[in-house]
C-alpha cells in the first residue's frame, strides 16, 4: 500500500512556493518506518535538499535545509509553522533562517535530532519537540514542549527536473506531428473548420496567435487582441518548417455579450452552416440574411463549422452574470441543434492561485484548476470530459515548453471532435463528396 502524507494539496503547494517551486517526494513516516532518528537517517540520508514536517494537534512545525543529512552545513536552516485549521492552513506564519554555529548539518544524538544551533529539537523516540524561546515566539507557536502525532521527511527537487522537460518535449513533438498529418475523417473535407465562441476578453484571439506561435516557432500576434473584433475572421494556420497551410482553420467571433450585446445569436445558425463569409462584419441586433451582398448561398461541407470551442476565462467562471450564464446556455442549444460537436476552452490558468509554471505540464492535477473544470460543469453543464485546459501567449517574448504542449493536447482532441462531427454526418450531405 502506497505511504501518503498527510498534507493537504493547498498546504503541500504553499510550502513548495515558499521554498522556490519544488516537488516533494515522501521518504520518511514515523508511523509507519520506525519511531527514532536512526530509522529516520537510514531512509533520508544523502538525499539532497529536504523538509521535514512534524504534525501536532493544532499545528504543523518544520524545517527545510537545503544540503543533505549527515553532510557540513554552514548555511541556514527555514523554520515555519502554521495552525492546522481551515481558516489558516495556507498561511505560513513567519519562517526563521538559523545559522549553524555550534552544529554541523542535522545531528543525531540517540533519538533528537537538532537543527540549526540547536534551535528546534525533534525528540522522536518520546514524539515532543523542543524550540527556543525566540524561535517560538517568532513563528508563532505556543511556549513550551510540544508533544507530536507525526514526522514526515520529503525530498526537495525541482518541480520541472530535466527528466520531465525531456517528456514533454517528446510528446510535444508527437502531437506536432499529429498536426501536420492529420487527415480529416474520410477525406470529406481538406481542412477542419473550428470556431472560437465566448465572452468578450475571454481569450479567443489570443489562442489563434498562440496556435500560430507554436506552428511559427516565434511568438506572433496576427490576431488583434485587446478589444472584441467586430467581424467574422478565418486563420489558416502555416507551418512555420515550410510555410505549407496546416490541415485545419481557426474561425473568430465577436464575443458573447450580456443582453442586446455582442454576437447576435441568430448569426450563430449561418456561422455554422457556413453563410458567412470572411470578414462579414456583424451587427449585435441584425443578423445577416441571405439579401446581404456577400452571403454565401450554397456552402459546401468545406465552408461549415466542423467544432466549436467554447472560451472562458479560468478566472472568472464563477463570476459570470446571469445574463451570460443565459446567454452561452442560448448558444450552445443552438449548436446542438446544428449537429456541431463542441467543447469548452479554459484559458488564463496560469493566473490562478497556486498555480506555477511547471504545473502547466499536468495541470488537470492542480486542485485549483479542478475547481474551475467543475464549477464549469456546474454553471453551464458542459460535460467535465470536453473541458479543455490551455495557456496562451499574451506577454511572453519567448516560447514556452509547458505552453505548447497545452496548446497542442488542446488541438488535438478539437480535431478528434471534428472527425465525429464527420463521422456522424447522415449519407445524403456525404454522398456527392464521396462519389
Amino acid at each position: 500500500m502506497a505511504v501518503t502524507t498527510q498534507l493537504t494539496w493547498m498546504q503541500e503547494k504553499v510550502l513548495q512556493n515558499c521554498f522556490g517551486g519544488k516537488q516533494f517526494s515522501l521518504l520518511y513516516k514515523a508511523t509507519i518506518h520506525g519511531s527514532s532518528s536512526g530509522d529516520l537517517l537510514q531512509r533520508c540520508s544523502n538525499q539532497g535538499p529536504t523538509i521535514t514536517v512534524i504534525y501536532s494537534e493544532t499545528y504543523i512545525i518544520g524545517a527545510y535545509v537545503q544540503e543533505s543529512y549527515q553532510q557540513i552545513n554552514k548555511g541556514s536552516v527555514i523554520l515555519f509553522s502554521f495552525q492546522r485549521t481551515e481558516n489558516s492552513e495556507f498561511e505560513i506564519r513567519r519562517f526563521k533562517a538559523c545559522t549553524n554555529n555550534d552544529v554541523d548539518g542535522q545531528r543525531c544524538d540517540r533519538n533528537i535530532l537538532y537543527y540549526g544551533n540547536r534551535d528546534l529539537n525533534i525528540n522522536i523516540y518520546t514524539c515532543y519537540i523542543s524550540m527556543s524561546y525566540n524561535i517560538m515566539k517568532e513563528i508563532g507557536l505556543p511556549l513550551g514542549d510540544i508533544c507530536f502525532q507525526e514526522c514526515e521527511v520529503f525530498r526537495c527537487e525541482d518541480l520541472l527536473d530535466q527528466r520531465k522537460i525531456n517528456m514533454v518535449t517528446e510528446l510535444s513533438k508527437s502531437l506536432s506531428s499529429d498536426m501536420r498529418t492529420y487527415n480529416p475523417c474520410r477525406g470529406l473535407v481538406h481542412q477542419i473548420r473550428i470556431l472560437l465562441l465566448g465572452p468578450t476578453g475571454a481569450g479567443k484571439s489570443s489562442f489563434i496567435n498562440s496556435v500560430k506561435s507554436v506552428f511559427r516557432g516565434r511568438v506572433t500576434n496576427q490576431s488583434v487582441m485587446g478589444f472584441d473584433t467586430k467581424q467574422f475572421r478565418t486563420y489558416s494556420i502555416k507551418d512555420g518548417k515550410d510555410g505549407n497551410p496546416l490541415p485545419f482553420v481557426l474561425c473568430d467571433s465577436m464575443g458573447l455579450g450580456e443582453k442586446e450585446e455582442g454576437l447576435c445569436i441568430d448569426d450563430i445558425f449561418y456561422i455554422l452552416k457556413g453563410h458567412v463569409p470572411d470578414r462579414y462584419q456583424f451587427n449585435s441586433i441584425k443578423p445577416i440574411t441571405p439579401s446581404h451582398v456577400n452571403y454565401i448561398d450554397c456552402p459546401l461541407l468545406k465552408d461549415r463549422i466542423h467544432c466549436v470551442a467554447f472560451v472562458l476565462d479560468a478566472n472568472t467562471v464563477e463570476n459570470l452574470s446571469q445574463e451570460m450564464v443565459a446567454k452561452i446556455k442560448r448558444t450552445r442549444r443552438e449548436v446542438i441543434k446544428c449537429g456541431v460537436v463542441h467543447v469548452v476552452l479554459l484559458t488564463y490558468v496560469e493566473d490562478l492561485h497556486l498555480i506555477t509554471k511547471a504545473d502547466l505540464v499536468d495541470p488537470y492535477r492542480c486542485m485549483p484548476v479542478k475547481f474551475k473544470i467543475e464549477a464549469v460543469h456546474r454553471e453551464l453543464g458542459f460535460p467535465l470530459s470536453d473541458i479543455f485546459v490551455v495557456s496562451n501567449y499574451t506577454l511572453e517574448w519567448e516560447l514556452s515548453l509547458s505552453k505548447n504542449f497545452l496548446i497542442l493536447s488542446s488541438l488535438k482532441q478539437m480535431l478528434r471532435a471534428a472527425d465525429d462531427f464527420l463521422e456522424d454526418l447522415p449519407p445524403e450531405e456525404t454522398d456527392g463528396i464521396l462519389k
